[in-house]
């Protein structure tokens, strides 16, 4: 309830509620493996509080966005993120051993392509978790709901009507639609992954049931969560987008 109570102040109370998210990220995580001295890749990364957390809890932390004003928002230095695209990421094959997302995928034209990629990263082994807002859940449309259910263009010029400006989260622009079903498709057809877990962030565990039942869990889920292992490498012959010295994302 906290977290949930939180989101609905994402936009006027930002510290609160990505503090206590990035808290959560690593609890979270850390069900699921060992964060001291793993590198962790934080896809949009963003203001830096999650490089608080992580750290705290041991991790070397790289952060990853694509606006490099986003990376002292939280009053973090620049120092130890990178500026790119999800879509492409600036980093070695198999180099990381967590790639890390929350609240990103759902601002990706092509989502598929960034999961593709955050596995790309991960060692064999290694671990993926992602989180987003569903379209279909009642804040799919983040400051635009629940409007969002009449279409995403009503919506934002109901938006820009009221408020005299364009939403933060532009529907096909930077906000898109994207379903749990299409994940779990996307999930399931690669085989370089192992399916850990799925269930709604912000569910306490008897609600977990949702994510079981299509359709429902569109509207239900609120904010869906992912997590994957890496099962294989990838074929040789992948060319390299960027490079790292000792396991460590160079800067």
């Amino acid at each position: 309830m906290a977290l949930f109570r939180a989101f609905l102040v994402e936009q006027t109370d930002p510290d609160h509620f990505y503090g206590l998210l990035a808290d959560d990220s690593v609890r979270q995580v850390s069900g699921y493996t060992e964060l001291a001295g793993r590198t962790v890749l934080d896809v949009g990364g963003g203001p830096g509080y999650f490089a608080t957390a992580f750290r705290s809890a041991g991790a070397h932390y790289v952060g990853l966005d694509p606006d490099v004003g986003d990376f002292s928002a939280a009053g973090d230095s620049v120092a130890g993120m990178l500026r790119g695209s999800g879509t492409a990421l600036p980093v070695r094959s198999g180099s990381v051993d967590v790639a890390f997302s929350s609240n990103v995928v759902e601002h990706v034209a092509e989502p598929s392509r960034m999961l593709d990629e955050m596995v790309r990263v991960t060692r064999p082994g290694g671990l993926i978790f992602v989180s987003y807002t569903p379209w279909l859940s009642p804040w799919g449309g983040h400051e635009t709901a629940p409007w969002h259910y009449l279409g995403g263009d009503r919506a934002r010029r109901r938006y820009e009507r009221r408020m005299g400006r364009p939403p933060k989260n532009r529907f096909q622009e930077t906000l898109f639609p994207v379903s749990i079903s299409d994940t779990l498709r996307w999930a399931r057809s690669n085989d370089d992954i192992e399916v850990l877990d799925t269930l709604p962030r912000y569910h306490p565990w008897w609600a977990r049931w949702v994510i079981r039942v299509p359709g429902v869990r569109e509207v239900a889920a609120w904010n869906f969560v992912l997590v994957l292992r890496r099962t294989a490498q990838r074929q040789p012959g992948v060319v390299e987008k960027s490079e790292l010295t000792g396991g460590r994302v160079a800067m």
